[in-house]
């Protein structure tokens, strides 16, 4: 007799089949966790942009925003002058 048409049972490719199978699936997870950790990555880099500059240095110093405060009035003369002493000891 001549066989079967797949040859001796084991199919397309003969026995690789199954061996791209399971490399074209781990490539599809791979690929999929990617792209989650970059989403993710990037949420978090959004969350922190209001703590910390671009460069992920904080942007503005206690000294700044105490001066920001005082010339915006939120803040007295005395109550500038106690708080920048307090951040200076």
């Amino acid at each position: 007799m001549m066989g079967n048409y797949f040859g001796d049972g084991y199919g397309f490719m003969g026995g690789f089949g199954f061996f791209f199978m399971i490399l074209f699936w781990g490539l599809v997870i791979w690929a999929i966790i990617a792209l989650v950790q970059s989403v993710s990555k990037n949420n978090n880099q959004n969350n922190n942009q209001f703590a910390t500059g671009p460069s992920g240095v904080q942007s503005d110093t206690a000294q700044e925003i105490l001066r920001k405060r005082y010339a915006k009035g939120e803040i007295t003369k005395a109550e500038f002058d106690q708080m920048k002493k307090d951040l200076t000891v």
